[in-house]
């Protein structure tokens, strides 16, 4: 049986955020035929961006710069490396971390969403990768091919198609894959701050009754914060002013004064886990195939990781998503989705958890055993930078 398509693209992908637009550009350079779909393109105007912050702050990992950096989209200005790290439990409980014990200059470099975003596709413009704008309408996968329809009427044939299109996927959706939604019953707040003590390119974290707050370093003496709350709603409903105080009292005054300079903004936190990420000619990447706690950063580390992954494995063959490819690449990824989704996920349930006897004290003296323990540390510092 031999397969005589005509395509009118290698790879399809849907979504043009971070992991999609990286894929797309990483596929393109390899010399593949791309098409990427983007309803609504982001601003590239890097001096119109640059005027104010995105409160939409990510932790990339030195592994994950290196590979934005070969594909020549890792900017030069508005990065904030982070060369430590101390995590507060609710009972004395204390772990701290530093780039300095592993000898590497960091342990990860904090910027911004639209930042990076702009990035990637000035260099996609640049590059010549095909963008349609629409939303798509329908899918039709056999044997050899995808064909997606879009709301304009346009019809295209690929090879492939990718679902890089969010933690509620229309593809994931329109091939049948189930979720497993786990909600953690809280939002996440996040808000950007100037202070008024040096933050040394530290990152801060507290787990406080069930929250977990999380300073995070920016350039200009600016933090970003995370704080992962059932009452979402409350603080919320707080004057600029008071919430600004209300985190500067839930960071026990690390950076003094703490001063609004971006509006607040809430998402649910749900833990995301498809029963697969493959379909017949379809990959799922970034947050369509896996949403995370976001109480270690890790999110984004995960879908720039599944980019790598399946870009590696497509510049291999021909059959760009045969369904070997597409199971080997659910397999590449599987364990280590998992182990980041269960770790994150089983830290955020200690530290919520008062129901049994001893638990407080237990989880508290486990930061401590080991903040004294290099070895435990080290390991530690090394997975979470991508080493």
């Amino acid at each position: 049986m031999s397969n005589n398509q005509q395509y009118d693209f290698d790879v399809t992908i849907l979504g043009g955020g971070l992991v999609g637009a990286t894929l797309a550009l990483a596929l393109h350079q390899q010399g593949k035929k791309v098409l990427l779909l983007e309803k609504k393109p982001p601003q590239t105007s890097l001096s119109i961006l640059s005027q104010s912050w995105d409160a939409r702050i990510y932790a990339v990992s030195p592994a994950n710069q290196q590979f934005l950096s070969k594909l020549d989209v890792w900017p030069a200005e508005r990065v904030q490396a982070v060369s430590s790290m101390q995590v507060f439990g609710d009972d004395h409980g204390y772990i701290s971390f530093e780039a300095s014990s592993v000898k590497v200059p960091c342990l990860n470099y904090m910027l911004e969403n639209r930042y990076l975003l702009a990035k990637i596709w000035l260099a996609l413009a640049e590059n010549g990768v095909m963008v349609a704008e629409s939303r798509p309408r329908s899918v039709k996968t056999d044997i050899w091919s995808a064909q997606i329809t879009l709301e304009n009427n346009e019809s295209y044939r690929s090879q492939l198609l990718v679902g890089a299109d969010g933690a509620n996927s229309w593809l994931r959706e329109q091939v049948g894959i189930e979720v497993i939604a786990s909600p953690y019953q809280q939002q996440a707040i996040v808000a950007n701050f100037s202070i008024a003590e040096p933050h040394q390119g530290c990152a801060y974290q507290w787990f406080r009754g069930g929250d977990i707050l999380a300073y995070l370093p920016l350039p200009q003496q600016q933090i970003s914060i995370v704080w992962s709350t059932a009452n979402a709603e409350k603080l919320t409903m707080l004057a600029e002013k008071d919430f600004a105080w209300q985190v500067a009292q839930a960071g026990q005054f690390k950076l003094g004064e703490l001063t609004s300079t971006t509006p607040m903004f809430t998402f649910d936190l749900i833990k995301r886990q498809p029963k697969t990420v493959i379909s017949q000619r379809v990959a799922l990447i970034g947050d369509a195939a896996h949403t995370v706690h976001p109480l270690a950063g890790q999110g984004v580390n995960l879908g720039f990781a599944d980019v790598q992954c399946l870009s590696n494995l497509l510049a291999q063959t021909s059959d760009i998503g045969s369904w070997s490819l597409l199971r080997q690449y659910q397999r590449s990824r599987l364990l280590a989705v998992r182990m980041m989704q269960h770790g994150c996920d089983g830290l955020f349930r200690l530290f919520a958890n008062d129901d049994l006897p001893g638990i407080g004290w237990l989880r508290n003296q486990g930061l401590n055993l080991v903040d004294c323990s290099w070895m435990i540390k080290n390991r530690l510092i090394r997975q979470a930078m991508g080493l």
